[in-house]
């Protein structure tokens, strides 16, 4: 790739210049397979996706890269940061929770680059919707945990589909994954990029006491010390995530977003909006967050939950305390719980008052337009309508992000109900917001 390609990219993307990992990645011999482990929020995307544009064709409209990853979410953010490298490539992205009926539509035409998670692609080659006879680079990201989840077989089929592979890249978050055969990949170059969690000196660790079993009253004055930063909390269960998010709502209601693996899709990514955006500062969530997900300058986080084990403690905790930033992880035990010992100095306490202070509120709410990606509707189209129907300022507006099928926009609080009241009647490019 030359420099003034690269440049423009980066420039597309919107940073300035490539980290040590993906200067590393793009430096790497494209003739040999790669295994990548670094952690979540690192770039890796950018890393590995910049490398397949030296290896397109631009000739056969034939599918030439394959990404497989092992949740909605992974596989729609490497999706979006492709599209946002404004190639020209054709992408498509195929993953579980929504209508295969759409896919099947975009696949008539195939992509350069099919991004999906390991059950739908195979859904696809059991429909004869994809071809993937032509794909010459394989890209396995967060592989270790597609196995945690029971991807396996899956992977294993998908494999049987590519018969001329020429190169398999692999990341991992985690430093002792194992490679099975059926991978392919053979004598690989390996870049390390993993830093030890337990021992930045970017992170503090504290303990919290409950003084009784049920925690709900110890974390709602422990949100209330926190001054509004973003915030994961982790739990073990589904079910707790529901109850906790519903009492944090019924408590004055603390801006919270619940996250599990048995929501829909939808759901899942209208949580995940409101909390990049802001307009939601607490993020409950079992550890389906705590890998694969595009979320930036976490503050804080919280194990309500005791994690199961050292390797979850360690990508909780990863989530904060990233790139040169400070982050906290608290963690809550009760009369009966104990620090783990893979802890390995006992982290100081931190005091609760025994009244608790209302947690502070986002200055942001999310406004949802129900137009999106397939009604040919762009970031662009959506601040234009913003700013001249809705009478935004620049000011008022924060992040804006356009799905499938609807669009989100932060606004100021302060500004929720003339806005509302200006678009009641109005269209965005012709059709009903």
């Amino acid at each position: 790739m030359d420099k003034e390609q690269l440049s423009r990219i980066l420039a597309q993307v919107g940073i300035e210049q490539l980290n040590e990992m993906q200067q590393a990645v793009l430096d790497a011999e494209t003739s040999k397979d790669l295994v990548l482990l670094s952690p979540t929020g690192s770039g890796k995307t950018l890393a590995f996706l910049l490398p397949l544009l030296d290896a397109f064709s631009g000739e056969e409209k034939k599918i030439e890269a394959l990404i497989i990853a092992p949740s909605r979410e992974l596989a729609l953010q490497i999706e979006a940061v492709f599209r946002s490298m404004g190639t020209g490539y054709k992408v498509n992205c195929c993953y579980g929770g929504h209508p295969i009926r759409t896919e099947k539509k975009s696949l008539e035409h195939p992509p350069t680059l099919l991004i999906g998670t390991p059950g739908r692609i195979v859904d696809h080659l059991e429909r004869g919707t994809i071809n993937l006879d032509k794909v010459k680079t394989l890209v396995l990201d967060e592989f270790d945990k597609s196995l945690e989840l029971g991807f396996t077989s899956e992977m294993k089929e998908i494999l049987s589909h590519l018969p001329n592979v020429k190169r398999r890249v692999l990341t991992s978050a985690t430093e002792g994954v194992e490679i099975p055969s059926f991978t392919g990949i053979q004598k690989p170059i390996r870049l390390s990029f993993l830093t030890d969690v337990k021992k930045s000196g970017n992170l503090v660790v504290r303990v919290v006491q409950s003084p009784v079993k049920d925690k709900l009253e110890t974390l709602y004055k422990l949100l209330g010390e926190l001054d509004g930063g973003a915030t994961l909390v982790f739990y073990n269960l589904r079910e707790a995530v529901e109850r906790v998010s519903n009492y944090l709502t019924d408590m004055g209601g603390v801006e919270n977003e619940a996250f599990h693996g048995g929501m829909e899709q939808p759901e899942r990514e209208r949580a995940l909006s409101r909390f990049r955006n802001g307009s939601s500062n607490v993020f409950v969530s079992t550890d389906l967050a705590a890998r694969g997900l595009d979320i930036q300058d976490v503050k804080n986080v919280i194990h309500y939950h005791l994690p199961v084990n050292e390797e979850a403690y360690v990508h909780r905790n990863g989530r904060t305390a990233r790139m040169h930033a400070e982050g906290t992880a608290y963690m809550i035990l009760n009369e009966i719980e104990s620090i783990p010992e893979y802890i390995d100095r006992e982290p100081k306490e931190f005091f609760l008052p025994e009244k608790a202070c209302i947690p502070v509120r986002p200055e942001r709410v999310t406004l949802t337009l129900n137009k999106g990606k397939r009604d040919k509707i762009s970031k662009k189209d959506v601040v234009g309508f913003l700013y001249q129907k809705g009478g935004l300022a620049k000011d008022d507006l924060g992040i804006i992000e356009v799905r499938e099928s609807c669009s989100f926009a932060a606004v100021k609080r302060d500004k929720q109900k003339e806005v509302l009241s200006r678009l009641q009647e109005e269209k965005i490019k012709g059709m009903k917001g």
